[in-house]
């Protein structure tokens, strides 16, 4: 051990706040003159022995081991290898500098301290004095005066109160922060109808054409644009001004509070501006990130990342090395970013750990009014409902369930999450959250989703395998008649498959009293294994059909385990070794920023973008499951017999009723509803 290691060694164990990272850095706006070595031991001595430490050890264990891989696969690089790569990163920034377009001017808002600023505007007897919008839970955010202590948001309020004693509390009003933040985007609209709002207090316009209409450069449009918001709103604003989003949001972050910073779109300057940037300052690259990129290469800044850039050509996947190669030349998106259909609603709220049952659903009453209120706010009904707990160890677990239809009812909203909520009871809780997806096609005014699969998409797929057109033609006329008929609709979910694959390995009608003794046979054998497998832990009520459960640790470590509910299932039972019904692709964010599923690039700051993506890929999923089941259910054999005979069986089929045994579905029914599931 070298003599700098031994040093270091020993400042590690005389001052272990050295080497305790989280997320209370003093990186944000207004903090530039703490004194960063006493909030991080005050962080320390607060948290020590606490879940909130432990959960923070087990990241930084996690960090730790993906340093060391990281530093392994860097050994066994040979020269070779690095000049290959090297060859490699050369053709991709050729490739990234072709594509460079200093064309557009880009417009970055943020506003200052936004809630706080908002209470000060409320209340003018806290300006001047340290004050902060949260409780001794939880800060959301705090002043400029705070902000001098070390105060920030996402800190505990008894950690903050540790580091500046006078500090003042004040509870969050999101109804008015909403208000201001519907004001602020009147004002965004003038100059870009096409802004693109990044959070309430902040957001991207494209002013290429109001500068070219009106003669007036970036400087001035970003002066006047902040002028107008501070008239309309009484609260000041930073902008930044670049030739893309990447860069005009760290220009906005550079004269806060209260400033400007203009970016010229010219290369040279772009180039200088990013070379001596640190990583940091870069959307997308948040703590762990930045500790690998410092830990395994050494690299500090942007231009750091570019001299190195066969290795990271050869470390990191192509992805995101090219994200890292871009960021090091100053290139980003210039597009404007097209609209799309909203995937998911939702609401949270973090309270004081507890394992009150009594509270807890109280809690998710709360959730299911608000959501519900919003979704009827929106006019939309949704059928995928997701319910995300943290519990008091910061673990985050995720259940979800696809209803039968879709709804926007309170009633029906705790209705299931409170049975997927007892299947995790008891637990103690600090945070709960309810989500709404997978929204009606078409209905209460909901345009349809081009990616969302319908009847028709099945339809034609079902032709284009062979089934010929009269045989489409019939499957409509069916379905048409089934919709007109007043009669009570089956769910699919609730029914199995009717096969004889031992002797033939194909579906196909067995007679009425055959089949019903094989549905009888079938149901029972099916409540016997659920009987079996079904139960999680102490509860003893089932979850519904089609119900999901993804476990996952914080976003900001990178990890992202999932784990299915139905999978469990079928891993208990030894003759259910039939296909998964999710994808076995676990899905995290690769490198902290990129969606391993489908590749879509979304910063750690952008934290309701990713709780909206994963819900578009968990209703995929839940999505694919439903079909999956559906498909495996039986098909009527379509006989291509004359039009005569077809008219003659539906009338034949119309005046026999099967008599209804118990509580067995009448076998008739079944037939008759099937069409409508394909």
């Amino acid at each position: 051990m070298t003599e700098i290691e031994k040093s270091n060694s020993g400042n590690d164990s005389a001052r272990p706040w050295q080497t305790y990272n989280t997320v209370y850095t003093t990186a944000k706006a207004g903090m530039e003159g703490v004194d960063k070595e006493k909030v991080q031991r005050v962080v320390y001595e607060m948290s020590k022995g606490s879940k909130y430490f432990e959960h923070e050890e087990k990241k930084e264990a996690y960090m730790k081991q993906k340093i060391e891989s990281f530093r392994a696969q860097l050994a066994k690089l040979t020269d070779s290898d690095v000049s290959h790569h090297q060859k490699i990163a050369d053709r991709k920034i050729a490739e990234l500098e072709a594509t460079r377009d200093l064309s557009r001017i880009w417009l970055h808002v943020d506003m200052d301290a936004f809630y706080a600023a908002v209470e000060t505007l409320s209340n003018p007897s806290l300006e001047g004095k340290p004050m902060a919008v949260g409780s001794m839970s939880m800060l959301s955010t705090a002043n400029y005066e705070a902000r001098k202590f070390g105060v920030r948001a996402a800190m505990p309020g008894f950690i903050a109160r540790k580091l500046c004693p006078e500090l003042i509390f004040v509870p969050i009003d999101f109804k008015k922060y909403t208000h201001i933040s519907g004001l602020t985007r009147k004002v965004f609209h003038r100059y870009d109808p096409n802004f693109l709002a990044a959070s309430l207090d902040e957001a991207y316009l494209d002013i290429t054409n109001f500068c070219n209409d009106k003669g007036m450069t970036g400087a001035q449009v970003a002066e006047e644009l902040r002028e107008c918001i501070h008239e309309e709103t009484g609260l000041t604003c930073s902008a930044g001004v670049a030739p893309n989003r990447l860069l005009a949001k760290v220009c906005s972050d550079i004269n806060k509070p209260n400033g400007q910073f203009i970016l010229p779109n010219e290369r040279a300057a772009v180039v200088t501006f990013i070379s001596s940037l640190p990583i940091r300052k870069i959307g997308g690259i948040g703590k762990v990130t930045e500790n690998i990129l410092k830990g395994v290469l050494g690299i500090t800044t942007c231009e750091e990342m570019l001299q190195k850039s066969s290795i990271i050509c050869a470390l990191f996947p192509h992805t995101s090395a090219d994200f890292f190669l871009s960021v090091s030349l100053g290139i980003g998106r210039t597009d404007t970013p097209q609209v799309t259909q909203r995937k998911s609603m939702s609401t949270e709220r973090t309270f004081s750990s507890t394992g009150n049952e009594t509270l807890i659903f109280q809690k998710l009453v709360d959730l299911s009014e608000n959501l519900s209120s919003d979704m009827k706010k929106e006019g939309i009904h949704g059928r995928t409902l997701t319910l995300k707990l943290k519990t008091a160890c910061f673990e985050v677990r995720t259940w979800a369930v696809t209803l039968p239809y879709y709804t926007c009812s309170s009633e029906d909203i705790l209705k299931h999450a409170k049975k997927l909520l007892k299947a995790e009871l008891p637990v103690s809780l600090r945070l709960m959250g309810l989500r709404m997806s997978h929204f009606s096609e078409g209905r209460e005014g909901v345009a349809a989703d081009p990616k969302q699969k319908t009847l028709s998409n099945f339809l034609v797929a079902e032709d284009a395998s062979g089934r010929g057109p009269r045989a489409q033609a019939q499957s409509e006329s069916s379905l048409c008649s089934d919709i007109q008929e007043p009669s009570e609709s089956i769910d699919f979910a609730d029914t199995h498959q009717i096969r004889d694959s031992e002797h033939t390995g194909t579906s196909h009608f067995h007679s009425e009293a055959e089949t019903q003794e094989t549905f009888d046979h079938q149901i029972d054998n099916f409540n016997a294994k659920v009987s079996h497998h079904d139960t999680v832990g102490a509860s003893t009520e089932l979850l519904p059909a089609g119900t999901g459960r993804l476990v996952e640790s914080d976003l900001s470590s990178g990890l992202f385990e999932e784990i299915s509910f139905d999978q469990q299932k079928r891993n208990c039972s030894n003759d259910e070794t039939g296909s998964s019904l999710y994808p076995r692709e676990s899905m995290f964010w690769l490198n902290d920023y990129q969606c391993s599923v489908c590749g879509a690039e979304l910063p750690p700051s952008f934290t309701e973008e990713r709780q909206e993506h994963f819900d578009f890929h968990l209703a995929e999923r839940l999505q694919d499951e439903e079909s999956s089941n559906k498909n495996r259910l039986v098909k009527p054999k379509l006989r291509f017999v004359e039009k005569e005979e077809t008219s003659y069986n539906r009338q034949k089929k119309k005046q026999k009723r099967s008599p209804s045994r118990g509580k067995h579905i009448p076998i008739d029914v079944f037939f008759a509803k099937t069409s409508q599931n394909f």
